[in-house]
């Protein structure tokens, strides 16, 4: 029977982080990959060039992470943002900053993250094992006694000191993260917090959406509806898609619409197209402009306003023919514009699947963790590290700092365990 220091399940950010430190520090190391290559789920993150972390400082971070961040204190304390981005230029992969902090590699290339994170494990003389499944971790009065794993249908069994699960959540499946983690955690007597999609487009009722599929809006407000109720609003870019909505805004809101999903609420997405007009500086603005091509016709005084995809989508809504006047535009029709601008309101109908969550919400209950070493409460030399714990945070890299914070501290710490 093979014997290792430390079995790390899942070959992901938070498994190659840990691996690499667990191995540094003179651990004989073994990772476990069901796929067919490391970091499946890396290669496909920010369009596949990998936001690797952002600049911000942890205060900063602090408010992009859900629900308990301050649990997060100490793994970022111990390994943040400039570390991952040294460990990655001492394996040749340089980075840059762009806008909004985020951090990605020079080249642009998600695979050069994913090969620097093999490097630096295998030259720790870490093991990776692929197309092995494990199938159930072994225990004994509560303590970590090895591993049980199928490969090719034949079973191996192999001793080790440490596990650390590193399994990632139930978001983008096809690249390995299809809750597997949950179920070994479960078995051992953890509990799992509801796991649902985040960081996910919303799908709307109706045919709006679809009527406008491929349009952009930048620099916009998206306020969440509840029961009357303004309940949550970001600032900045969405797009329409043939089932409803995406873009940035909507995947920071969609954490909170997929709860009230879930609750049974319906929420509905309010868009304000002219978010820098109050509603007289927008009705100053569209009287103004009527009264100044008094003899245009509605259509192209839209051209003004509106991006062009949206004008008929808006005269439709309306009920305004589009060959009218503008000097015919009556004050009620102009105040059905204004509020129409200000209020471009959709029912949210539901939210896409795991299949396109960007991350998983949920998971492993964080009452059940040590956060000073990421080890199990329930059993001795157990660690967790990365998207299977219920951490979930905004786009921007805040995700991927998760998983190299908690997965450098629990490599560390089995170690020293």
């Amino acid at each position: 029977m093979d014997k290792y220091d430390v079995i790390i399940i899942g070959a992901g950010a938070a498994g190659l982080i840990a691996a690499g430190r667990a191995g540094e520090l003179g651990a004989k190391v073994l990772v476990l990959e069901k796929m067919e290559r490391a970091g499946r789920k890396l290669l496909i993150t920010g369009k596949g060039r990998c936001n690797v972390t952002n600049e911000a400082p942890i205060s900063e971070f602090m408010k992009h992470i859900f629900p308990n961040p301050r649990a997060l204190k100490h793994a970022f304390n111990n390994f943040f943002n400039k570390d991952i981005v040294s460990i990655l230029q001492s394996h040749g992969v340089g980075t840059e900053v762009e806008r909004g902090g985020r951090i990605f590699p020079v080249s642009d290339k998600s695979a050069d993250v994913v090969n620097a994170l093999v490097k630096y494990a295998c030259r720790k003389n870490v093991t990776i094992s692929y197309h092995e499944k494990v199938e159930e971790i072994v225990t004994e009065n509560q303590q970590i006694k090895g591993v049980i794993t199928s490969k090719n249908g034949q079973k191996h069994e192999y001793q080790c000191k440490s596990v650390i699960i590193c399994t990632g959540g139930k978001s983008y499946p096809a690249t390995g993260s299809d809750g597997d983690g949950y179920k070994l955690a479960k078995t051992l007597g953890h509990t799992v917090s509801t796991v649902l999609p985040a960081l996910v487009p919303v799908e709307t009722e109706g045919n709006v959406a679809p009527e406008l599929q491929g349009l952009s809006l930048k620099n916009v407000n998206a306020s969440i509806w509840i029961d009357g109720k303004k309940a949550n609003e970001e600032f900045g870019e969405m797009l329409f898609t043939h089932f409803g909505v995406s873009g940035p805004i909507i995947l920071t809101l969609s954490r909170f619409i997929v709860q009230e999903l879930h609750k049974g609420k319906k929420p509905e997405l309010s868009v304000d197209l002219k978010p820098a007009l109050d509603d007289q500086q927008l009705d100053n603005r569209l009287q103004r402009d009527l009264n100044e091509h008094g003899k245009k016709q509605v259509e192209n005084i839209f051209k003004e306003w509106l991006p062009s995809k949206m004008i008929p989508v808006f005269l439709s809504i309306l009920a305004i023919d589009s060959a009218k006047l503008c000097n015919q535009v009556t004050s009620a029709e102009r105040k059905k514009i204004r509020l129409l601008m200000k209020d471009f309101r959709f029912k949210i109908t539901g939210n896409r699947s795991f299949k396109e969550a960007i991350i998983t919400s949920g998971g492993i209950n964080t009452s059940e963790i040590d956060f000073k070493t990421m080890e199990s409460k329930v059993v001795k030399s157990l660690f967790f590290a990365g998207e299977v714990i219920d951490f979930d945070a905004d786009t921007g890299g805040y995700n991927l700092q998760i998983a190299w914070s908690t997965g450098y501290l629990a490599g560390e710490s089995c170690v020293k365990f």
